[in-house]
């Protein structure tokens, strides 16, 4: 593809590109009267349109008028060319645009893995490690001084090296969500891993690395408790994985830990037993015991951070105990755990989140319950919940819509703020089920626009991907391994206000990489691959 633009003015606009059926505008940040697209492989003119604008708002400082090339449909690659000669970077109209970035994004979670080594290559770089953190890891923190119990594998969490249940929950429900609503295209879809889990399709292949790990973190006396994290007492330095020599602890317990797990096991349960009979009872009875456990200590156990300093995750467990209860329900059908989610859900004021992550993962519970095809539900709950989903998605659509760059979170920022512009998508697609609209649509294509270039930096949000993608995240392999590039795939966390994004390594409130925002990406680009 060709790589010859101008740089003097800034092209806001999905660099990866468009499906020929959706709207495409690109936002421009200098004045122009007329624009044409130009198609890089004849190099002809096969459209041409008005700028329409300028348009401000109030949390940028410029001006931005539109280009839209909406009707433009056939595939083929092109460039935006404006009346003053400035060109754009090209992009891609096709029904199959966001396949490769979806592959690259969810092999993010492979070249994640611990315990093992990884290898991949991208762009003619391969990327790899050797085995870490064998010795994962050590009882000391539970009553077991010295001693040592399995707890390798899983995935490193964020740019850090540690593993932590808490925001594997969030994690692991998003791609199983993804697996429920997309299966059809994902049961075939080829990800290049290794062979790890013989007979599952690859990409719950991917995902049984994670929950195998996870059924490692139940405390080792039976009682159902489930440690809160695994990691070092301090986080390292930039080194790769296999460099990470320190000792790893299990740390005490929290109630948004275990409840979490049971959601998780209960997940498993179900998507894998397809596959593996065995496995997925072995999930299930692991859930049914933490559940138990919650059930007859239902005070809430905040972490005691103690001793460690690295990730806190520290989270209130009665989002956790909803979503547990919701996915017991699903996986068994028992009417225990469907009538302790509605009688959690009855006393909870706002039942349904636009702006979520995995500190409140309450949606997990209610999607789920709305979206099941069990009988026994509450009538009226259910209908409450329903309008919700759907009054919830009209919001996203409205910010969207008022927003510059079509931003589906609008004028929120905050730490992590680009994992949940993604992870709206999964409201968008719910409430497009429930009452199926083009809008829901469109404004969850908005979301991918974003993340890939339509944003006040003109610029992509993932590693590897779009135009001028990060290049210096916060992540200690990319740091560590020599190598220009980062590793490829990664969604960065984006600004905490509208202008303070920066492609800079010790900026780990904007540009570190974490678990949570990719599977959130992960879900965004899976429901429009092809």
């Amino acid at each position: 593809m060709s790589q010859v633009y101008s740089q003097n003015a800034s092209f806001h606009f999905n660099t990866i590109g468009y499906l020929p059926n959706q709207a495409k505008v690109a936002g421009i940040s200098g004045a122009f009267e007329k624009f044409e697209i130009v198609n890089q492989q004849t190099m002809k003119t096969v459209f041409k349109g008005k700028a329409q604008g300028p348009f401000e708002q109030d949390n940028f400082d410029s001006k931005v008028w539109l280009a839209d090339f909406s009707k433009l449909k056939k595939a083929g690659s092109y460039q935006i060319k404006l009346d003053n000669g400035q060109v754009s970077p090209t992009f891609v109209v096709s029904d199959d645009v966001y396949n490769h970035a979806f592959t690259t994004s969810m092999r993010a979670f492979y070249l994640w893995r611990c315990g093992t080594n990884v290898s991949g290559e991208y762009n003619g770089i391969t990327y790899q490690h050797d085995v870490c953190h064998a010795n994962d890891g050590y009882l000391d923190y539970i009553g077991q001084p010295g001693v040592q119990k399995d707890g390798t594998g899983g995935w490193h969490d964020a740019g850090d090296h540690g593993k932590y249940v808490v925001n594997a929950s969030i994690t692991v429900g998003l791609m199983f969500y993804a697996w429920e609503h997309f299966n059809d295209k994902l049961i075939a879809w080829d990800f290049n891993l290794p062979e790890t889990a013989p007979g599952y399709p690859q990409y719950l292949k991917e995902l049984k690395w994670e929950t195998d790990w996870l059924l490692k973190m139940q405390y080792p006396d039976g009682s159902g408790r489930v440690s809160h994290k695994l990691t070092r007492t301090n986080f390292s330095g930039m080194i790769m994985p296999d460099d990470d020599d320190e000792k790893r602890y299990f740390t005490e317990w929290s109630s948004a830990a275990t409840a979490g797990f049971v959601g998780m096991m209960a997940q498993a349960a179900r998507y894998f037993e397809p596959y593996d009979k065995v496995y997925a009872q072995k999930c299930l009875d692991a859930a049914k015991l933490s559940y138990k456990f919650l059930a007859e200590n239902p005070e809430h156990q905040r972490f005691n951070q103690g001793d460690f300093r690295t990730g806190g995750y520290q989270s209130h467990d009665a989002d956790d105990r909803l979503w547990a209860a919701a996915e017991m329900w699903e996986t068994t059908g028992d009417a225990l755990y469907l009538n302790d989610f509605e009688a959690r859900m009855k006393e909870i004021d706002v039942k349904v989140d636009e702006n979520w992550d995995w500190g409140n993962i309450k949606n997990m519970g209610v999607f789920t319950y709305v979206l099941s095809k069990r009988e026994g539900r509450n009538v009226q709950l259910l209908e409450q919940l329903k309008t919700e989903i759907v009054n919830v998605a009209d919001a996203i659509v409205i910010k969207s819509n008022e927003d510059i760059y079509r931003r589906p979170l609008g004028k929120t920022f905050y730490w992590g703020c680009n994992g949940t512009v993604a992870r709206q998508v999964l409201n968008l697609q719910v409430a497009n089920m429930l009452n199926p609209k083009s809008e829901y649509k469109q404004t969850a294509l908005n979301a991918i626009h974003h993340l890939f270039g339509s944003n006040s930096y003109a610029r992509s949000f993932v590693t590897g991907l779009g135009h001028n993608p990060p290049m210096f995240p916060h992540d200690r392999r990319s740091s560590a391994d020599g190598i220009e590039a980062p590793w490829p795939g990664y969604i960065v966390g984006g600004g905490t206000k509208a202008n303070d994004w920066v492609d800079v390594e010790a900026s780990y409130s904007t540009n570190e990489v974490a678990i949570n925002w990719q599977a959130a990406l992960v879900y965004a680009l899976a429901g429009f691959i092809q």
